[in-house]
């Protein structure tokens, strides 16, 4: 298979180079995420890789960058911390108490090996909930920014020991994307086992070729990540490719490489032709919407009329409760909704005014008809535009 126009949209070799160079020389802000099948090996974590990671981070810190690692493997590392019987079916609350056990220990071999290169380092551990209440994913921004401030590196991983599904992120490297686009980072890195994006996969297909720089994450670009998963993680490379989707909204650029390679860091910032690079988006999304967009769990559906979708698309309207048809699902005030054409296609997502029942009641009516319905208005519009984002 060969790469299309589409694909990489012409960027020759020397132009990727080039790009690559001036995205990494000035990336300030860098959220580097290191996976599960990274980290460890047949006898456990891999101190050999913890020590390099370690080195890697401290020589980017020490040339005047703020760094943030996403750690995966804390239920990899309990689980080589135990002897298993294959009769022991793992389930969620197995996966939580392993994580529980592999924590310490994940985090133990970071403190050791930082240690070393004289960085001091902190453990951050998040839910989904910590980032979709506004005012706690402004306190997670500012208590990253004050350990920046400290000359620490922040090392993030989910929760998951307490994490249930609704309140699970999925995987690391969307937490890291969402944490990336939380703190404004230059950049993304994302190491894992293996080198990069290919036209196919390498593994079945022998004419698969390496793709080294991305202009944007087209269907095409999606459809080649495929649906690989390493032993270890939760994520494959489609996860990876969604994640630098999210951060160029960010206007982040982001890289998908080799987490085992010696020194792989150091060789990413000397220009070494190496992974998949992915260049930012050229308009970035307003940090509000970043946040409805991405971190918001959708609780309901509106579909709505023709005139509607239109104002929405077209026009850069606010949703009035006229447009609307049909109200599907259960929602509250504040809460995240999805807006559907007649067809069902996803046109919009946003911060409801009223309730599931209340619009239910004033749905195919005028905004000046609301006050006579509920016996009180508080908007005009079900959906401002502020809160709204296309999609």
């Amino acid at each position: 298979m060969t790469i299309s126009k589409d694909t990489e949209q012409q960027i020759s070799h020397e132009e990727g180079l080039y790009l690559r160079q001036t995205y990494f020389d000035k990336a300030k802000r860098i959220v580097i995420k290191v996976g599960s099948a990274v980290l460890t090996d047949e006898n456990g974590i891999d101190e050999k890789v913890i020590a390099n990671i370690a080195r890697d981070l401290s020589f980017l810190k020490k040339s005047g960058r703020e760094i943030i690692l996403v750690s995966s493997g804390a239920v990899a590392a309990g689980k080589r911390n135990l002897t298993l019987t294959d009769n022991i079916k793992i389930g969620l609350v197995e996966k939580q108490a392993l994580a529980a056990i592999g924590q310490p220990s994940l985090m133990q071999s970071y403190v050791v090996a930082f240690e070393k290169c004289q960085q001091r380092v902190a453990q951050v551990l998040l839910t989904h909930s910590d980032l979709e209440n506004r005012d706690s994913y402004l306190r997670v921004r500012s208590t990253l920014l004050a350990l920046f401030r400290f000359d620490t590196i922040p090392i993030l991983n989910e929760n998951d020991t307490v994490a249930v599904e609704e309140l699970r992120f999925g995987d690391n490297d969307m937490l890291a994307a969402l944490i990336a686009n939380l703190i404004d980072a230059d950049m993304f890195i994302c190491l894992t086992d293996v080198v990069g994006l290919y036209t196919a996969n390498p593994r079945t297909d022998p004419s698969a070729q390496p793709v080294y720089t991305v202009r944007e994450v087209t269907k095409e670009i999606e459809a080649m990540a495929g649906n690989l998963k390493s032993i270890l993680g939760t994520g494959g490379m489609q996860s990876k490719i969604r994640a630098a989707k999210i951060v160029a909204t960010g206007s982040g650029s982001s890289f998908i490489g080799p987490g085992k390679k010696d020194s792989i860091l150091q060789h990413l910032f000397s220009g070494e032709m190496i992974g998949t690079f992915f260049l930012p988006s050229a308009a970035k999304a307003k940090p509000r919407k970043q946040w409805i967009e991405h971190v918001l769990r959708p609780k309901g559906n509106l579909v709505l009329d023709g005139g509607a979708s239109v104002a929405l698309t077209e026009n850069g309207c606010s949703l009035l409760p006229s447009g609307i048809i049909e109200v599907r699902g259960v929602f509250g005030v504040g809460d995240a909704v999805q807006c559907l054409d007649r067809s069902g296609k996803i046109i919009a997502t946003g911060l409801v005014n009223y309730n599931s029942t209340d619009v239910n009641s004033i749905k195919q009516h005028h905004s000046h008809d609301i006050e006579t319905i509920l016996g009180v208005k508080d908007y005009d519009e079900v959906i401002h535009r502020d809160n709204l984002v296309l999609l």
